[in-house]
């Protein structure tokens, strides 16, 4: 694994401006992506982690999102001060996303081939053949049937998995070094969930990819995942590799998440959930966000917001108890 992070994000932040007021949807968010490596983005509905995912490829639905604030470096490069031409150019070819339901990422009224294609011609100027070779060759990596009769059909006329199947060749078409997979594998079933990221790992391995992949499934996460970033009110609050965050949680956030986790081989009538509700992004308060839900709150807890401390190696925590 590549040891210098091919993707860094620093400090970033995203606002939001609608009817109810000015709302910050990223706060400060920070990590750091490496090529080759999965670095899993988790937290609640609603904590932040599509707007950065969308954020860093500069597609924050506007004008009501904004980046006020941080650095986007890939490559050594500030995305946030890049051309919008520039930008162009790095989605799909260098930076690409799977959106979480396949449905709504393709568009209904063009076949496979039309949307597959569309990358291939932009980014890579192929035409005729070639690129007819090389969409039935990416459908193919993805282990989809009978590919040139799937460039053929609609995506109405393909099951749920194969629609996703179909999502991720579109954004693998043009061997990218960055994949954001935000929920891919929500809408499926436990059998293609496991194909298809049996199938993520596998191009990983052949092309050295970096994937950022949010999810709210911890069992994902422990089977995809290398380093996990765990995001709250729009602030990651600590990062560490996999296996040491299922062992010893440093935040009492990350403790909750994966005490709410029910248990396979244990029988319970009540589910363990963590009280309360996330803040609203509109809610400015003092001190630590997770404080009016966490156990161990303390009165410095609703003061002043924890600075970012160093548990161990590659393990960092924003919490007043680790200090």
């Amino acid at each position: 694994m590549n040891a210098r992070p091919s993707l860094v994000v620093r400090d970033l932040c995203v606002e939001v401006r609608t009817r109810h007021g000015i709302g910050n949807a990223v706060d400060g968010a920070s990590f750091e992506l490496r090529r080759g490596e999965t670095l899993g983005l988790v937290g609640e509905s609603g904590s932040g982690k599509s707007m950065t995912a969308l954020a860093i490829l500069g597609l924050q639905p506007r004008p009501a999102a904004t980046i006020t604030g941080g650095e986007i470096i890939f490559e050594g490069e500030d995305l946030t001060k890049t051309s919008a031409a520039k930008l162009r150019s790095f989605r799909g070819r260098r930076i690409a996303m799977i959106l979480q339901d396949p449905m709504t990422a393709l568009n209904p009224v063009f076949t496979i081939g039309k949307q597959i294609k569309e990358p291939l011609k932009l980014h890579q100027h192929l035409r005729g053949d070639q690129l007819n070779f090389k969409a039935i060759e990416t459908l193919r990596l993805l282990r989809i049937p009978s590919p040139d009769e799937r460039l053929r059909s609609y995506p109405h006329q393909l099951s749920g998995g194969m629609r996703q199947r179909v999502v991720g060749a579109i954004a693998l078409s043009c061997a990218p070094e960055i994949l954001i997979a935000d929920e891919p594998t929500t809408s499926l079933d436990v059998t293609i969930q496991a194909a298809l990221l049996a199938l993520l790992q596998d191009i990983q391995r052949m092309h050295q990819l970096g994937i950022l992949f949010i999810t709210h499934d911890f069992a994902v996460v422990s089977r995809m995942c290398d380093r996990v970033a765990v995001m709250y009110a729009g602030r990651i609050v600590e990062t560490a590799p996999a296996r040491e965050l299922f062992e010893r949680p440093a935040h009492p956030y990350t403790e909750a998440l994966m005490k709410s986790v029910p248990a396979l081989d244990a029988r319970t009538e009540h589910l363990p959930s963590i009280r309360g509700s996330p803040p609203s992004i509109y809610e400015k308060m003092p001190g630590c966000a997770f404080a009016p839900r966490c156990p161990y709150v303390m009165q410095r807890c609703r003061q002043e917001a924890p600075p970012l401390t160093t548990v161990s190696e590659s393990h960092e925590v924003r919490c007043w108890l680790r200090m």
